[in-house]
């Protein structure tokens, strides 16, 4: 069986989301492409960014895009397997970039128009963030309306939606 063209897995933090998406991602052949949004402003996050990288080991190419995800996207070789993780790092970065709501809106959508180019399975990593309170914060609420809407589109566009729980992938959409 083929791999889905698209696939977006979902969950919470610590979830095994970045672990099966690597393995979606390695049952294609190398070379893979590993699309990183994360920035190391911190020790913590300097070694949770190592730890992803020795985790994958040899065959895996790694491109940073904490904020032109589109570009990279488009950049990454037609037959080439990417894994993007995550987008709600992404979205973070552009928010606290201080974009408008009408360049937020342009970024997500060159993003859809990137990913309608690709030929090859394209894993996409995003924490779902929905589940849970209100946020008391005007930036807050804006993060957590801008992935929902970004998750919903993608969603519909997917061949395959996985909702990770404690390790476990729920098919949401398509097969497992």
């Amino acid at each position: 069986m083929s791999q889905p063209r698209l696939t977006l897995i979902l969950g919470g933090a610590r979830s095994g989301k970045s672990r099966a998406a690597e393995d979606l991602v390695t049952a294609a052949p190398s070379p893979w492409i590993y699309i990183a949004t994360a920035q190391a402003f911190d020790a913590e996050m300097r070694e949770r960014i190592a730890r992803h990288r020795a985790r994958r080991g040899a065959g895996w190419q790694t491109v940073e895009a904490p904020r032109d995800l589109a570009r990279a996207v488009r950049s990454a070789p037609a037959q080439a397997p990417v894994l993007v993780d995550c987008l709600t790092l992404w979205l973070s970065n552009l928010l606290l970039a201080d974009l408008d709501a009408a360049d937020l809106e342009q970024a997500m959508a060159d993003l859809d128009h990137a990913l309608g180019r690709r030929i090859a399975p394209t894993i996409l990593v995003s924490n779902e963030v929905g589940l849970g309170i209100v946020p008391d914060h005007p930036l807050g609420r804006r993060f957590r309306d801008a992935a929902g809407r970004l998750h919903q589109h993608l969603a519909a566009r997917a061949d395959r939606v996985l909702f990770m729980v404690a390790g476990l992938p729920l098919v949401v959409k398509g097969e497992k």
